[in-house]
């Protein structure tokens, strides 16, 4: 099993497939590690070599920001929008959507469970 960027990566599945397990790069981005490493598309995990796996793991190291950096970075970035209390800042604060959805109905993954208010029903 290869471990890339502290991520198992599962070894039956292709190399541009596999590599998206990590937090930080899609199809796109593996697609271009692939290219850029010069690994065929229809190479599997399995069949790459010690040496792949290391000028894999080197090349993601050096060129993209992944996993708990990458987590770290976005949460520092609401954190920052919470603290200067913008509008989208307010909005992560409480838990409601922040790219301007509609909340009168929807929402629900923001803002959970529906409540039954008393007394609402005519």
């Amino acid at each position: 099993m290869a471990r890339i960027a502290g991520v198992n990566i599962p070894t039956n599945k292709r190399v541009e497939i596999a590599l998206t397990y990590i937090h930080g790069i899609g199809r796109t981005k593996a697609k271009e590690i692939c290219e850029r490493l010069a690994l065929p598309p229809e190479r599997r995990v399995h069949e790459l070599s010690d040496a792949e796996v290391i000028r894999i793991r080197e090349l993601i190291d050096s060129d993209y920001t992944v996993e708990g950096d990458l987590r770290r970075e976005v949460a520092m970035n609401i954190k920052r929008l919470m603290d200067l209390a913008t509008y989208r800042g307010l909005r992560h604060r409480k838990g409601l959507p922040v790219r301007g959805q509609r909340t009168h109905t929807n929402a629900r993954t923001r803002k959970g469970k529906a409540k039954p208010i008393a007394g609402k029903k005519k």
